[in-house]
Formats: C-alpha cells, sequence, structure tokens
C-alpha cells in the first residue's frame, strides 16, 4: 500500500511591484460616470450618466460638452463612449444615449463629430435598442475586424435576450456607419 503524503503548501512571498505606476486622481466629484475614451494629447473623455460629457486633462478645468436630448431615467442616460479607429483624421466620436420618445425609453448609437470641445454632424447609427428604468447596457467599442460592437441590455424584459428580432439583451456588431456586416449570422445587428 501506498501511504498519502501530506502536501505542504507552498509560501509564495507577495510579488512587489517595483515600477509600478502610481495612483493618481485626475477628476473629482463626477456624477455618475460610465465610460472613459483617451485622446492622444493625455486627456480624457468621460460619460456621465445624467448627459454629462467632460475632456479631463491633469492641471487644466474641466470643459463640458453638451450632449442634446439624453434622457437619464434610473441606469438609462448618457452611457458608452468610444472613438472612431481614425479618431484623428475624421474626429468621430460614438455615444450610446437613452432617449425620451413619446414617453417611452429607448437607447441609440449616435455618431458626432468632435473638434474644438465641441459636437456637431449628429447621426443616429443604431436607433430602436430597448430602453428602461434598468437594464439598458451600453457598453461600445471598436473591435480589432473594425466592427462597432454593442452591449445592449434587455431593458427589464428578460424574454428579449433570447428574442432574434430584438436589439435587446444582446452583442450587436455594425459597421462603422451603422450597415449590416454580411457575416453577421441572422443578417442583422444582432451578432451575439
Amino acid at each position: 500500500t501506498i501511504s498519502p503524503q501530506p502536501v505542504t503548501p507552498a509560501i509564495v512571498p507577495p510579488i512587489a511591484p517595483s515600477n509600478a505606476p502610481a495612483t493618481e486622481i485626475n477628476a473629482e466629484d463626477l456624477d455618475i460616470p460610465w465610460d472613459i475614451a483617451f485622446l492622444s494629447d493625455g486627456s480624457l473623455l468621460v460619460s456621465e450618466r445624467p448627459g454629462n460629457l467632460f475632456v479631463i486633462k491633469k492641471g487644466s478645468p474641466r470643459i463640458a460638452i453638451d450632449v442634446p436630448d439624453v434622457r437619464h431615467v434610473g441606469e438609462g442616460g448618457l452611457l458608452g463612449i468610444t472613438l472612431h479607429p481614425n479618431f484623428n483624421e475624421n474626429k468621430f466620436i460614438y455615444l450610446y444615449v437613452t432617449i425620451d420618445v413619446k414617453g417611452d425609453f429607448v437607447n441609440q448609437v449616435l455618431r458626432y463629430k468632435l473638434e474644438n470641445n465641441t459636437l456637431s454632424d449628429k447621426k443616429i447609427i443604431l436607433a430602436d435598442i430597448p430602453g428602461a428604468q434598468s437594464h439598458d447596457g451600453g457598453r461600445i467599442e471598436f473591435g480589432p475586424d473594425g466592427f462597432l460592437y454593442i452591449t445592449t441590455g434587455d431593458a427589464r424584459d428578460e424574454d428579449r435576450a433570447q428574442d432574434r428580432t430584438s436589439l435587446g439583451g444582446k452583442i450587436l456588431r455594425i459597421g462603422e456607419d451603422g450597415s449590416i456586416p454580411k457575416d453577421n449570422p441572422f443578417g442583422t445587428a444582432v451578432y451575439s
């Protein structure tokens, strides 16, 4: 017979980060900050759910950028933010926002030009994403394939997640202009 050998736990000394960057505070007193995009000059774009968009640069005053028609209700409002992969050339910024359409909340992905701390040339990239006081989703990011990925919430109706005809409760994948990629599995913006 073989007797079980006692197991001695390995003692691993903690690893001290020798070259870890120091933590710095760049902004305080934000009101439900939701997402951040990094500009090439070191500035941060910060979205706040109540509908505020700020440019924050260390050592400089915070700059507020007006985002029209945002409806902050519960978990909805100004949510995701991302820059076009060629932002330095085309100045396109994408926002995921909750709006009020005749008393109903819906989410949209909007594209603006951001120049001189002002938004212009608004274009609705994707509309009619279900919205509610909670479960709005709202993360957006360009993937390495150049397509825009969007996470949406079920807007308080969990059956939407399994309904292929609904944009709620999904991962969506679209072109930078809102077009549907030919290899999306259902021929719609729904990717997963």
